[in-house]
């Protein structure tokens, strides 16, 4: 309903005299929700200022309509509160459709004894895994059971207060009424004055009617022709009806005149677990009408089962008289209530009649007999005459798991499987041609055939399956249960593998197959990669001597061949592969990668170049580049290195000997970092003389720098001034050192070094230390360790004289 559904419904609900209570709790049943009812009502009061207008049918009394409003809300939050309850019960229900366990132990039913002996615990769990059939049927919560107020409007429907009346004239006269069936049961028309027609049909009050508007309207008298009334019921009123006993919520409900007992029950939330839905009474005028037996209607669609209700009718529902348990292999398995009298039959039709799995000879019921129990095996001839009674257990067993005429080929046929024993199939020989016959790589010189004792346990059978196929041996009758093993002749032997590694594209591991040469293993490889030698491939076999008593110090042996164009063989064309053997195909001694350097700096093309031979040196790769510039200072030229995996392992070495502390001797100039150290080198020397010492060899990933011609000397350490000053030819080291205010108070001037530009570094006081052009002069400081104990020596004797001062003065006092 729309808001102004809502308001229009208010407004003739309170027109017709009904309370704002029972308003609320018809607009909940229709669907309203106690939101909407509550934004109209705020709605309507910005309309009118933010105050209730008193005067407004619609509302009435503001407080009499905000506690109707109120408590038709608590009802829904009651009806709530109460349906989440059970639904959240049910939802910790388990389904037991299928539930195949043994039934000797009794664990599937209610109160039936467990190897704990917790017999009421057990109970409990059971009773609580299943649903009361019908029971969940009225509490859904967007499930609705309101009947249908759109069909017409039936013959026999009596008339009362609050419908509402549509008389329309149509012809020579034609005039409108709608008119609201007062408490009194009458409608007033005007200059007619009222007309009884409360407790008539709604034809005859259309008779009633018609015949009072003759008074007024001559022509319906038949003098004037083409002049008909049309009487139609346009608004249905609402009854009130009580509904008591075991239902969600007990009350007083407003509902529509065409309402039924299934109506109320939902919109009194339902049956509770204790209610019944066989025998649920109705009472009008102090007398029982009927008795609505539900199942009539959930389980066979039944309307006769249910009635229409009548204003101040009381609807009863009592507690169940008879509950039984069904569980195991039907299709419902759940609580289901029986009349007195009902037979075990028809329980088992409530349940939906047996699934696929039923074991359907007999039934098992465990019945409650004072302070014990009793079991009952009902045969299913029996079961029509077998009544129950509260608190029976039912359960429906399964069917074995075995069978009485299986028979199983396994292995090497077309069709293995499973085959019916009986018919076309009584021996082994038509087994197999019904499995499709033996495959061609099946081992017929024997199978295996296994069978069931008749203790259930298991013997084998040895079977000349050539023989019988080919009529030379006797054929073997077969047994329930028999399973017949074909082996194939690859199961019984190990095909093996073969194994290429080396410069293939592919290697890897590949079955073996016979006749395989060399040669096509390595195309199944990928074939050849670049730097593959053609001169030696070898195979590496295993040793293999099955009748051998004594281990051999022999463990394999290997075979060498060349290869040729195409892949053929040098004097080993027919040589084939055994399994497990290692093809390894080797690296051509000659082959090599290339291998880079790089020179940059003062050269005619700086970049990289591809070594040309294993022990090309400085000077060649100088050559190659171009030669150095006019600016170019060869002297100063640097080579980087990167280390190979000795010098990585040496390097390793070394720090973890300076962690441990062991390793104070080792010098930390030219420390090594990321794998890239400085090698000294005399460029000028080796370009000069070509293949001499100087002239180092590269190797790969060698960087070479050559710089531009300095002007400089940088001078640095315990000066007075560091400084860089011009570079003088001739001068020494005293030169450049006064340049740079002269040694600082800690120099360590016997320690001063130079550092050239190509990397070494030599003592400055050496008799080959030169000045060169782009150098640096460093002049170490002296530690504190000398000044420290001579700082300490000088104290301990202030010490000393301060002590011979007191002595002396102590002596002096005593002689006085």
């Amino acid at each position: 309903m729309t808001d102004d559904q809502v308001m229009e419904y208010v407004r003739n609900a309170i027109a017709s005299g009904k309370n704002e209570t029972a308003i609320g709790q018809e607009l909940l049943v229709m669907g309203v929700t106690t939101e909407q009812i509550m934004r109209v009502k705020n709605n309507y009061q910005e309309q009118t200022g933010g105050s209730m207008n008193r005067n407004d049918p619609a509302f009435g009394e503001d407080e009499g309509y905000t506690r109707g409003v109120s408590e038709a809300a608590s009802t829904t939050q009651t009806w709530e509160a109460t349906n989440s309850t059970r639904q959240d019960r049910r939802s910790r229900r388990l389904s037991v459709t299928d539930k195949n366990r043994d039934l000797s132990s009794f664990e599937l039913m209610k109160g039936a004894l467990n190897p704990s002996g917790s017999e009421e615990e057990n109970s409990s769990e059971e009773s609580d895994e299943l649903q009361i059939f019908g029971h969940d049927v009225f509490n859904g919560r967007y499930m609705s059971f309101e009947p249908n107020e759109n069909l017409a409007t039936p013959a026999n429907y009596t008339l009362g207060p609050g419908d509402q009346l549509l008389i329309e004239i149509f012809g020579y006269s034609e005039a409108s009424y709608t008119k609201t069936v007062s408490p009194e049961g009458a409608i007033s028309i005007s200059q007619i004055g009222q007309v009884q027609v409360g407790g008539l049909t709604i034809n005859g009050a259309s008779e009633k009617i018609r015949k009072s508007l003759m008074a007024k309207y001559a022509g319906l008298g038949g003098n004037v022709p083409n002049t008909t009334v049309s009487i139609t019921l346009r608004q249905f009123r609402t009854i009130q009806v009580n509904i008591m006993g075991e239902v969600g919520t007990p009350g007083t409900y407003r509902l529509s005149p065409f309402a039924t007992v299934i109506n109320a029950l939902h919109a009194a939330g339902g049956v509770t677990d204790n209610g019944t839905l066989r025998a649920i009474k109705v009472v009008r005028g102090e007398r029982e009408v009927a008795s609505v037996d539900i199942y009539g209607y959930l389980l066979e669609g039944r309307s006769d089962s249910d009635i229409v209700l009548k204003e101040g009718d009381v609807v009863l529902v009592q507690p169940y008289d008879n509950l039984v348990l069904v569980s195991g292999n039907v299709k419902r398995p759940m609580f289901y209530e029986t009349k007195d009298g009902e037979t075990l039959t028809q329980v088992l039709e409530y349940a939906g009649g047996f699934s696929n799995k039923a074991y359907q000879e007999d039934f098992r019921v465990i019945r409650p007999t004072g302070a014990e129990r009793q079991i009952y095996t009902v045969k299913k001839a029996d079961a029509p005459r077998f009544t129950m009674t509260d608190g029976d257990e039912v359960y429906v067993g399964e069917t074995m798991s075995r069978f009485a005429n299986k028979v199983e080929i396994k292995g090497a046929v077309f069709r293995p499987g499973m085959y019916e024993l009986g018919g076309d199939i009584a021996t082994v020989r038509q087994l197999v041609k019904i499995a499709g016959g033996p495959k061609e790589d099946a081992f017929t010189g024997r199978a295996v055939l296994v069978r069931e004792k008749e203790d259930l346990t298991y013997e084998t059978l040895s079977i000349d399956l050539a023989g019988i196929l080919a009529g030379k041996a006797d054929d073997v009758l077969l047994r329930k249960n028999d399973i017949l093993t074909i082996s194939s002749q690859r199961e019984l032997n190990d095909p093996g593998i073969l194994t290429i590694n080396g410069y293939v594209l592919k290697p890897g591991v590949f079955p073996y197959a016979d006749n395989m040469t060399v040669e096509d293993l390595i195309l199944l490889a990928g074939g050849l990669m670049d730097g593959a030698s053609l001169s030696r491939v070898d195979i590496a076999r295993r040793v293999l001597d099955p009748y051998s008593l004594m281990p051999k110090d022999t463990i394999g042996e290997t075979f060498s061949f060349a290869l040729k164009d195409g892949l053929a063989l040098d004097g080993g064309e027919h040589f084939l592969l055994q399994p497990y053997d290692v093809v390894s195909v080797r690296k051509s001694p000659s082959f090599r990668v290339q291998k880079f350097v790089k020179i940059e700096g003062e050269v005619a093309f700086p970049g990289e170049y591809v070594l040309l031979s294993e022990g090309e040196r400085l000077s060649e790769l100088v050559r190659r580049s171009g030669g150095p510039t006019r600016q170019a200072f060869l002297a100063g030229g640097m080579l980087s290195r990167v280390m190979n995996e000795e010098e990585k392992n040496l390097q390793a070495a070394k720090e973890k000997m300076l962690k441990a502390g062991t390793g104070r001797g080792v010098s930390s100039i030219g420390q090594i970092t990321d794998d890239v150290f400085t090698v000294a080198i005399d460029l000028d020397k080796a370009v000069a003389h070509p293949g001499s010492e100087y002239d180092l060899i590269l190797r790969e990933g060698d960087r070479i720098y050559v710089p531009e011609k300095l002007s400089t000397v940088k001078i640095s350490g315990d000066v007075l001034y560091p400084n860089t000053v011009i570079y003088v030819p001739g001068q020494g080291v005293r030169y450049y050192i006064n340049n740079a205010g002269g040694y600082g108070v800690g120099a360590k001037k016997s320690k001063t070094y130079i550092v050239y530009m190509n990397g070494k570094v030599m003592p400055a006081n050496s008799g080959s230390a030169t000045i060169e052009p782009g150098c640096e002069i460093v002049v170490p400081q002296r530690t504190t360790t000398f000044a420290n104990s001579l700082t300490q020596v000088m104290a301990m004797t202030s010490t000393f004289t301060s002590m011979t001062t007191m002595v002396a003065t102590l002596l002096n006092l005593f002689k006085k």
